[in-house]
């Protein structure tokens, strides 16, 4: 387990924490919180410099960091550079040891004979023939294609490559895993498989997340950190929160109970400090104030408090979209779309990574001009439209005050001034250049120059990716009070659960509305992946008899190779048997509805007598995997005996591997030909139905 022990660290000449004490076990999912600057991003660096790795040491003030020697810990960084290697070789190496064995035995040039026998083994005790199955189905959970695993590292955007270092570091085999906001750059979809993930994980993750949701579906414990102290609590996200209110409440009444003493003791002191008949009793009561422990009043939580302007002039419908066909260079991806934004909209967008909602969204807002049909927008339609690009478009040299006034006119600096604290730019942040700000400044200095516009239609594509839960409440709040239309696509479920009244599904090129909430589209989402799934497994079992028909003839049919002619005793029906295994009779009950019990005997018969050399194929390969089975187990024994790896014996090892990797390629050959046997034989058996 991580145990701390009355840890104290400062920063920069900053105390950040002191007096933490708490323990954390292998299993336990921790959601790591508190606002920002308030040391979570320290804590990682902390536990990364106890292990012996990371990029900034943390050394402590005081205190104890006690972490297992053997453990193993994965980190997910916030930046991935340029590199020519390929998508599927990144997040590859991120299994190390898998990495190094697989490079070792892909050239053995380096390796001397007595250890190949050693790196067999040890690939083979980390499963390692499974690990690019593993890594192929983690990328596909984070929205990659399989036609991306080759293309390199630095062909992707910045958001995807956050996606390939997740996925590198989930294919890590760490017993401590620590995610620094991983959903940031995820879509919903990716997120769901990401909780499935997590709560499938064996080891200990502690994570730092703005997202609510996220935390509520993957932790079982909250470590939060405020006004210098971190506590533990149990539970998950919303648990914290009533758990921490019914404490602050707690604390309030505490600290309001002290200052009703400490007046009147103070009261007491002054009265009575001078006459000698009191003096014993007044300084007892100085004594009492002195030992009294210093409470804090609650502290109000978050710094951001704004709302949006009532709309001067609005008209209905504002934006219309009539049966248009939506897409890039002449091809289109969407088609027919009808889409109707009036005063009342709250509309959310759904669908999967790479549906289309971002390509409507420009469609809607007029970057990007419909292929057919209308669009019509009214002459009362002012914007506000936030996305990642508006946020990279912010003038890097100006600052928050420079930028509001290009908008404010004669309004005074106070007003500025106020409207850019509700914002929390207070103080030097408000005359600092927006090029120094963080990603979650930036937004939030988008989101203030929108609100400054009094906007009518409010389109926001992805607005709270790096915004904290303080900020992403006061979003919420506004978007609630808003008195004109919303567009929103959203990774963050609590945002559109409380500002959403109605959804649309972007799938398969259509724009439908969708029966159901935000959690019904989970379900959605996870029924959509089983069918995707078992689509792929029948193209596979396709492929595999189709590139195999040839032989899988020879294998199973054999005894029919001189195509029999068979006719059924009531002369009406004719089939001929090739030696094609792919070839099923016809549907015999079909085409005789009227057989007497006698002729569907004999049918039984013929049917049977057609299956007999399958079954028999079935059977054969069945005792021949048992017999391999047996024989890697005895082997497996032998290769145990750890005398088998001195230099006398090298020889012995040598020959008992080759033996291993003979009968593990036999176990595979009859493995693929059961399947192949197996699923002719139920063709053959559903055709005679």
């Amino acid at each position: 387990m991580i145990e701390f022990k009355d840890v104290a660290v400062r920063r920069d000449g900053r105390e950040l924490f002191a007096g933490a004490s708490f323990q954390l076990h292998p299993g336990h999912k921790v959601g790591l919180t508190g606002n920002n600057g308030t040391g979570k991003s320290t804590l990682f660096a902390l536990l990364l410099t106890q292990m012996g790795t990371g990029d900034t040491e943390v050394t402590l003030d005081k205190g104890e960091v006690s972490i297992p020697d053997s453990w193993q810990v994965a980190h997910m960084a916030q930046e991935v550079g340029a590199s020519t290697q390929t998508a599927i070789d990144y997040v590859l190496s991120g299994d190390e040891q898998w990495y190094e064995i697989n490079a070792a035995l892909s050239d053995l040039s380096s390796v001397s004979d007595d250890q190949i026998g050693v790196l067999h083994q040890q690939f083979d005790e980390i499963d390692g023939y499974r690990t690019p199955t593993k890594a192929a189905q983690i990328m596909a959970g984070l929205g990659f294609k399989t036609s991306q695993h080759e293309l390199p590292v630095e062909g992707f955007s910045g958001g995807w490559r956050m996606r390939l270092n997740l996925a590198k570091t989930l294919m890590s085999r760490a017993d401590l895993m620590l995610l620094d906001e991983p959903t940031n750059h995820l879509d919903l979809d990716a997120i769901l498989w990401l909780e499935t993930w997590i709560n499938a994980y064996t080891g200990l993750v502690i994570v730092i997340s703005h997202d609510q949701a996220f935390l509520d579906a993957t932790v079982g414990h909250i470590l939060h950190v405020e006004q210098q102290k971190i506590t533990l609590y149990t539970g998950n996200y919303q648990q914290f929160i009533r758990t921490r209110h019914e404490r602050m409440a707690q604390q309030q009444q505490a600290f309001e109970k002290q200052q009703a003493t400490r007046a009147h003791l103070d009261d007491f002191i002054r009265r009575f400090r001078a006459k000698a008949s009191k003096a014993k009793q007044a300084q007892s009561r100085i004594k009492q104030l002195e030992r009294m422990a210093e409470l804090s009043p609650m502290m109000a939580d978050n710094p951001f408090s704004f709302r949006f302007y009532e709309p001067a002039n609005m008209s209905s419908p504002l934006i219309e979209m009539t049966n248009a066909d939506i897409g890039y260079n002449e091809t289109p991806l969407l088609y027919n779309a009808n889409v109707q934004v009036t005063p009342d909209t709250r509309l959310g967008l759904l669908g999967m990574n790479g549906a289309g909602k971002s390509t409507l969204i420009k469609a809607l807002v007029g970057e990007l001009g419909i292929l057919s049909g209308s669009y019509r927008v009214s002459d009362t339609l002012k914007l506000g439209y936030f996305n990642q690009h508006q946020m990279d478009a912010l003038d890097a040299a100006a600052t928050p005050m420079q930028m509001l006034r290009r908008l404010a006119g004669k309004t005074s600096d106070a007003e500025l001034r106020s409207f850019l604290g509700s914002f929390d730019f207070r103080g030097d942040r408000i005359d600092t250049p927006s090029e120094l700000f963080s990603g979650g400044e930036r937004a939030r200095l988008t989101l203030a120059l929108i609100v400054w516009q009094r906007p009518n239609v409010l389109v926001l594509d992805e607005p709270t990716n790096h915004l904290d839960l303080q900020m992403r409440q006061a979003l919420t709040l506004a978007l609630q009070g808003f008195k004109g239309a919303v567009v929103l696509v959203s990774h963050d479920r609590e945002l559109i659960a409380n500002v959403c009244d109605e959804l649309f599904l972007v799938h398969d090129g259509q724009i439908d509305e969708f029966d159901g909430d935000i959690s019904d589209y989970g379900k959605w989402l996870a029924e959509k992946r089983k069918q995707e799934n078992a689509s792929d497994k029948n193209a596979g079992k396709k492929k595999n008899k189709k590139d195999n028909k040839k032989s899988v003839s020879r294998e199973t049919d054999a005894s029919l190779v001189n195509s029999q002619t068979t006719k059924p005793s009531t002369g009406q029906a004719d089939y001929q048997v090739s030696g094609k295994a792919s070839t099923a009779p016809v549907n015999t009950k079909a085409a005789q509805p009227l057989l007497s019990k006698e002729e569907q005997r004999k049918l039984a018969a013929e049917q049977r007598k057609l299956t007999a050399p399958l079954r028999r194929e079935i059977e054969y390969t069945e005792k021949a995997l048992a017999q391999i089975d047996q024989k890697l187990a005895s082997l497996e024994t032998k290769l145990a005996d750890t005398e088998l790896y001195e230099e006398s014996r090298k020889a012995d090892l040598l020959l008992l591997l080759d033996k291993q990797t003979a009968l593990q390629q036999q176990h595979s050959d009859n493995e693929e030909k059961l399947l192949l046997a197996m699923t002719t034989l139920e063709e053959m058996e559903a055709g005679f139905e």
